[in-house]
């Protein structure tokens, strides 16, 4: 009986390979992509079942990808347009006497706007680096600590061009820690909406903290600044 199975799956492997050299690869591709997708997702499925959500969650999104690649237009173009957004949408602010800044979740990107000085009005990226490091002497201590902090992301060199650097040391924690921080401006920095759980404010800590810690290319004062607000808020679930 087992050299009869045997030889059926070979059969069917010698058939399967005569199939595949004969067929034109992107259908192949197409057919193994669609097969590795609906794989992930029955995988998903079955990972949530069993209350496995952090094995269920990546699976997931590696389906929808796959799907949304093989037919954008769509449900699993759909699935991955609405993921896309999901993340994309979540951004955090920060704002200081000179500088507005958002602050992206999912890439880690910083932008910004200056709303105060002789630049009040531009975006941050519209205006040349020689100008923002001009920008510098005519900020108080939090607005350098956070246009210094967007100059690490634009420039990482710029330290080693300018004269004068008054961001040493530990400006940019003394800065955060200055002066207090309303509940509202706590939910901005962590960009999460009023009345979020304890669970939300504690992963969303968590993941800026991965993107803005200086360990990770961040600075100190917004690591600084995350952490007073995840601080601000938690005090009123106690």
């Amino acid at each position: 009986m087992s050299l009869i199975a045997g030889a059926l799956l070979l059969a069917i492997g010698l058939y399967g390979l005569k199939v595949w050299t004969k067929s034109d690869p992107k259908v192949l591709a197409a057919i193994l992509m669609r097969s590795l997708a609906y794989a992930a997702m029955l995988g998903a499925v079955g990972a949530l079942a069993m209350g496995r959500f952090t094995a269920a969650v990546p699976l997931a999104v590696v389906g929808i990808a796959l799907l949304g690649r093989l037919d954008p237009n769509g449900v699993g173009g759909l699935l991955g347009s609405l993921f896309r957004k999901r993340r994309a949408g979540r951004t955090s602010r920060v704002r200081t006497a000179v500088l507005e800044m958002q602050l992206d979740h999912a890439t880690g990107a910083m932008s910004g706007q200056i709303v105060a000085g002789p630049y009040a009005g531009r975006g941050l990226d519209t205006v040349d680096v020689p100008e923002l490091l001009a920008l510098r002497a005519m900020c108080d201590a939090q607005s350098l600590a956070l246009l210094e902090a967007y100059l690490d992301r634009r420039a990482p060199a710029w330290r080693e061009h300018a004269q004068g650097d008054a961001g040493g040391g530990n400006m940019g924690r003394a800065a955060a820690d200055s002066g207090t921080m309303t509940e509202e401006e706590a939910y901005q920095v962590l960009g999460l909406q009023p009345g979020a759980d304890a669970a939300s404010v504690r992963a969303t800590h968590r993941d800026l903290m991965k993107k803005f810690h200086p360990d990770h290319g961040g600075s100190s004062y917004l690591a600084a600044k995350i952490n007073r607000a995840k601080d601000v808020i938690l005090s009123k679930h106690a």
